[in-house]
């Protein structure tokens, strides 16, 4: 069969190599792609202007979508209508992730744990509220924008002066223009986060979720989880300290709680969910719903994945999830970034980057997110470049290989966290 990926990060890179694995796959068409699905095997990149639409049915392809613009934009209804298969959550059901008052609205409606919160669309009432709290409490505030905000949406307010300046900036000053006109104001929340991102098939009121490994992601650009929050710097799965009594209490609390709002929303739901956790003394949380995988997650999960990902996306569209033989591999994984000097700022394009020998020998593998073919030669567009997802038959095998496989790739400004995985 042939496949269509849409999207052209180090995720849907590492999405179309998974694919690309099963026997059953003849082409996988990524659209656009980049460098890296450039030189998969298998793997083909489609241009830009490619009514995708009409490329699927010439094609026949399945088709797997992978950021969430086009999912909030309706691609997986446009889809449908045509008959065309496509594994996604449908509009109404991609405002999970698309607004976060949305989204609060549905976990309390549900049950499911998470932070209490208030929504406001009047800047002077978001104003005195957040004065309330501090006056009351003088504890640390999460500050949400309720739009897509590609990551620069939230600011953990340590502060009175923080959380209004955070207040004005997104309410008053629009940085994030209408992403920001409405926000969700939540207690803070203390612990450590994990992301399980889940196979969903949800459609008539009916199916399932099937969750995989625990990830951990690290958001902050520097060792120490300092400086400034980025798109991700780096992910390992599994998590160590996610223990059984947490994933029991996930099961309960999160999982099941969302299963029953997909079904009785009504959502056509048949896609790929992430479950943001702030986890604490085994208990969970949900921090926010994303509705497909996360990035940079699933360079470290879908190295671990044994079955067929093809297969998976099959049993998601059919109704067949719960039926489906969901295998691991033992071990690790951790998965680096390495990133344009100046991000999440002002950072360099067109440098070269140079891959030596020493990478094939610790097994690792590049999944390109920011970088375009010239000349035969690698060079950087994004500020993040690649990841580093590298296996290990326990996590300290997997953050050695990793820091060997970075050692293996060089461009001028490159930087990376030396702890990964280590915090």
């Amino acid at each position: 069969m042939n496949i269509l990926v849409i999207g052209a990060g180090a995720r849907e890179h590492a999405i179309a190599w998974k694919l690309a694995l099963s026997p059953r796959v003849e082409r996988v068409f990524v659209a656009p792609g980049n460098a890296g699905t450039a030189m998969e095997e298998k793997c083909v990149n489609i241009a830009p202007n490619v009514d995708l639409l009409k490329f699927a049915k010439e094609k026949e392809c399945l088709t797997v979508v992978g950021p969430e613009a086009p999912l909030v934009e309706g691609v997986v209804d446009q889809f449908r209508e045509q008959g065309l298969p496509i594994a996604g959550p449908d509009k109404n059901a991609a405002h999970l992730e698309a607004s976060k008052a949305f989204s609060k609205r549905f976990m309390e409606k549900y049950g499911v744990r998470c932070a209490k919160s208030r929504t406001f669309s009047v800047f002077d009432e978001a104003t005195r509220y957040v004065q309330r709290c501090f006056a009351s409490k003088n504890v640390p505030l999460a500050i949400k924008a309720d739009g897509l905000a590609a990551g620069k949406g939230v600011v953990v307010a340590g502060t009175l002066a923080e959380a209004e300046g955070a207040v004005s900036s997104f309410m008053k000053d629009e940085v994030l223009g209408n992403a920001g006109k409405t926000l969700v104001v939540e207690d803070f929340l203390d612990g450590r986060e994990a992301s399980i991102l889940a196979a969903v098939g949800v459609n008539n009121g009916k199916g399932c979720i099937l969750p995989f490994t625990p990830a951990r992601d690290h958001k902050r650009r520097f060792d120490g989880d300092k400086g400034p929050n980025t798109g991700g710097m780096g992910a390992i799965a599994p998590v160590p300290d996610f223990s059984s009594a947490a994933q029991a209490d996930f099961q309960t609390s999160i999982l099941e709680p969302t299963l029953k709002g997909l079904r009785q929303e009504g959502f056509d739901y048949r896609g790929f969910l992430f479950f943001g956790l702030m986890v604490k003394d085994d208990r969970c949380f949900l921090l926010e719903y994303n509705v497909r995988l996360g990035d940079p997650e699933t360079q470290a999960v879908l190295p671990l994945m044994e079955s067929d990902f093809a297969e998976l996306c099959l049993a998601v569209l059919d109704g067949a999830l719960d039926k489906f033989p969901l295998i691991w591999k033992k071990g690790a994984v951790c998965a680096p970034v390495a990133v344009s000097d100046g991000y999440p700022g002002q950072y360099r394009k067109g440098v070269p980057v140079t891959i030596s020998a020493k990478l094939a020998q610790t097994g690792a593998k590049l999944f390109v997110a920011g970088a375009d073919l010239r000349d035969g030669g690698l060079f950087t567009t994004g500020g993040r470049v690649l990841t580093v997802s590298a296996y290990g038959a326990d996590l300290a095998a997997a953050l050695q290989n990793a820091a060997d496989a970075l050692s293996a790739v060089a461009f001028d400004g490159m930087g990376f966290r030396k702890d990964i995985g280590e915090i």
